[in-house]
């Protein structure tokens, strides 16, 4: 994206220097895109780092996490290292089973995570569906709403996180830069909630900083918005484009909001993974449940489709 290599690169000169070590100018310039107070805004080292300190903050020992599967293969992990449990909800078939969610929610439960779009599955929570999931919690749990492929997925189609968020203390968003924006490895993302619960993570932030070639990169990428939503329409087409290509062969591939797909062929999941591995190109299988194809060049997603075809014939 235009600007941000040259200043990353410009930030080099001053890697002796603490500089802004808890990521402040970086959090106001995020608060004042999102026409947001900087106190409900932390900026931390992607959304990894902001889940795994949201948990730390408001889960704990003799608690549990309410999440689906499948969904992001690193929510039982966070969730443990955070001494809580795990409480996994199978989907239903269609997707995230909300009404299941909402169900298991105990005395004991004090976060549920929801992935929207859904990783690995493209799922695409909208406005209507969480607000009534909203309505059958109970005041006791937040909700933390994953948006770290939002920019994918088609606006007027997936909720409001930020929204929700202001209408609702016990909701929080977290998205990142790493998708989207392409910073991937410079591992920058933020999180919107409620100041206390904002507040709740800011004693973690000496120990989860946002280095500052990321901060540079990520103030730069705010600046090229458009030049991000661009190429995340790009990347949308071609997830599409190879989406069509699949359901020619007959097979089950759901709509995706993300820049990946979901294959769901059941018994042949896993030879399908060995079929595009023998051919130099990595998939995975995940939960058993389905194969999670991220888009790539048009070169590379040629070459999944033509794999794919191989495989059918």
């Amino acid at each position: 994206m235009p600007g941000v290599l040259k200043a990353a690169e410009d930030s080099l000169a001053s890697m002796n220097l603490t500089l802004d070590a808890l990521a402040t100018g970086l959090t106001d310039a995020i608060a004042r895109r999102l026409a947001l107070p900087p106190e409900r805004v932390v900026a931390g080292a992607g959304s990894g780092a902001l889940l795994q300190q949201f948990l730390f903050a408001h889960a704990g020992s003799g608690t549990s996490v309410v999440h689906a599967w499948p969904s992001f293969e690193l929510y039982p992990l966070l969730i443990r290292n955070a001494r809580a449990e795990p409480v996994t909800v199978p989907s239903d078939g269609d997707g995230q089973d909300l009404a299941a969610l909402a169900a298991a929610v105990t005395p004991e439960t004090k976060v549920v995570l929801l992935c929207n779009p859904n990783n690995p599955t493209g799922e695409v929570l909208g406005d209507a569906r969480l607000t009534d999931f909203l309505a059958a919690l109970p005041p006791h749990v937040l909700v933390l709403i994953d948006e770290a492929y939002r920019e994918f997925a088609e606006p007027d189609r997936i909720a409001d996180g930020l929204a929700l968020a202001a209408a609702d203390d016990r909701v929080a968003v977290v998205r990142t830069f790493s998708k989207s924006h392409g910073l991937l490895g410079l591992r920058v993302g933020y999180l919107v909630a409620a100041e206390p619960v904002a507040a709740a993570l800011r004693p973690t932030l000496p120990f989860h900083r946002v280095p500052t070639v990321s901060q540079a990169a990520a103030l730069a990428a705010l600046e090229a918005e458009e030049a991000m939503r661009e190429r995340c329409r790009e990347v949308a087409a071609e997830r599409d484009r190879v989406r069509a290509g699949l359901l020619e062969l007959g097979w089950d591939v759901p709509p995706s909001g993300g820049n990946y797909l979901w294959l769901r062929l059941g018994d042949r999941n896993w030879s399908f993974v060995q079929h595009l591995a023998a051919h130099g190109v990595a998939v995975r299988e995940i939960a058993g449940a389905g194969v999670r194809v991220s888009t790539g060049t048009p070169e590379a997603n040629d070459a999944v489709l033509r794999l794919a075809k191989e495989f059918a014939g």
